[in-house]
């Protein structure tokens, strides 16, 4: 006869295993730029310095097939990427600062990819194909037709490729749902002729799969269900093209998805769709950056067109007002030099804004004083990645694979250059105290106090 165990064990066991379960929520990186799309992490050591040709404070280097700026998202011990793989060829890229919009020539049939990697070791567990063949739009020569990142809640992983698809995983990788949202033109609304490809990522939150379809007809944002695909709401947006990704913010009051956009900057309602506040006057015509709320303000930046603000707007944000904080009481204060490709950093009542030339702005997250204007790189060199916190350090990344690992505060300080040896589009992940960064040919985690023993495998 088996012996039950004892009352006190199940319950010590059980308490184990939520705890083991909370941590794992705790620690994870599930979207674009974390949870809340802040770019923090805290409670873990973080490396000031690594070598990628020595394996210094490598944990490992993984290498990936194909072309692809999305970042890497982390739960428990799995990490996932997506990429798109040109089967012609090899992809082009042309970073750095300049002018040209006109796409790249047509690059044939691709191959794009979910990949699951371990965490611990690098070791791919699968790799699935979501979609094969030509790709309906054009890029950008800066682009990548995998430009959105995963997201995952731990037991789906869904990954957007636009006009290519929406596609849903378990975290073992077999296909749940497949959705087509249709043909997602993004690309210059001045110019038909010019696509430059899609980027907004989805995002996961309570059950419900969000996403941002701005693109030059018809844009939209929806909800649909998490298990089976099935749209539980969609509202049209009127704007043009983004490439922005939803915020979702949760206050005592209501829950909104927050939008980033030229002509419609706004928040709806979690539940219904319905528009809940919209900015009159919006700010650059090519809209990148996604919002981020610390505690009770939205922080919102975009740029072109001759309008480049930083957007300081209540999360109680009601109707519609104008950018002009002198003249609604929804904004908590505006700026009119913003940035324009990467998501603004709010840490510890500061907010670091940086520009796609390294010009890097210490702004007081409160009042909106600019406490400092200091230059990252040489001035000729092009940040698209969006910076990331943890510890009181702050980590900036070129498009050159330069990492600078910036002291935070309201004094500029600069305590590391590091170089990842190759081209770097994407933000990376942290969890746990490990950086994972997807630079053009691998994915790598850096650790401290790691040293890998084949660094360049």
């Amino acid at each position: 006869m088996m012996r039950k165990a004892p009352v006190c064990l199940v319950v010590l066991f059980a308490a184990t295993a939520i705890a083991q379960d909370q941590t794992v929520f705790e620690t994870s990186w599930p979207s674009f730029r974390g949870r809340d799309a802040r770019g923090v992490a805290e409670g873990y050591p973080t490396p000031v310095t690594w070598d990628v040709a020595t394996g210094e404070n490598i944990a490992w280097k993984t290498p990936i097939p194909g072309m692809a700026h999305s970042s890497p998202v982390v739960w428990g011990g799995r990490v996932f990427v997506m990429t798109a793989v040109r089967l012609e060829g090899e992809a082009e890229l042309k970073v750095g600062l300049y002018g040209a919009g006109q796409p790249v020539d047509d690059e044939g049939p691709h191959e794009f990819k979910v990949l699951c990697v371990d965490r611990v070791d690098g070791k791919v567990l699968w790799s699935k194909t979501a979609f094969a063949g030509v790709p309906k739009s054009k890029r950008h020569p800066k682009g990548s037709f995998s430009a959105s990142t995963p997201t995952t809640d731990g037991e789906h992983v869904v990954a957007f490729f636009g006009s290519e698809g929406l596609f849903c995983y378990d975290v073992e990788g077999q296909l749940l749902w497949k959705k087509d949202l249709g043909h997602l033109d993004v690309g210059s609304f001045r110019s038909p002729e010019i696509q430059w490809g899609f980027a907004s990522s989805a995002l996961i939150h309570d059950g419900r799969v969000l996403v941002q379809c701005d693109s030059r007809t018809d844009s939209f944002v929806a909800a649909l269900d998490v298990k089976t695909g099935d749209e539980l709401w969609r509202t049209a947006r009127g704007d043009y093209s983004t490439w922005s990704t939803p915020t979702v913010h949760v206050g005592a009051a209501r829950s909104q998805v927050i939008l980033n956009g030229y002509k419609n900057i706004g928040g709806y309602d979690l539940e219904t769709g319905e528009q809940l506040w919209k900015v009159v006057g919006g700010g650059g015509d090519i809209p990148v950056p996604t919002p981020v709320v610390a505690g009770d303000v939205v922080f919102i930046t975009n740029s072109h067109g001759g309008s480049s603000p930083i957007l300081a707007i209540s999360t109680a944000a009601t109707g519609e007002f104008s950018i002009d904080a002198a003249q609604s009481e929804h904004m908590v204060w505006s700026l009119r030099r913003g940035n324009y490709m990467q998501t603004p950093l709010p840490y510890d009542d500061l907010l670091y804004c940086c520009a796609d030339s390294g010009a890097l702005q210490c702004i007081d997250a409160r009042t909106g004083e600019v406490l400092y204007r200091e230059r990252l790189g040489t001035g000729r060199t092009g940040f698209s990645a969006s910076g990331i916190a943890s510890g009181g350090k702050l980590y900036f990344t070129s498009e050159e694979g330069q990492v600078h690992v910036l002291k935070a505060g309201a004094e500029f300080e600069v305590l590391a250059v590091n170089d990842m040896g190759e081209t770097c589009m994407a933000t990376p992940a942290l969890s746990r105290g490990v950086l994972y960064f997807r630079t053009r040919d691998h994915l790598l985690a850096v650790a401290q106090g790691q040293q890998s023993p084949s660094p360049n495998r």
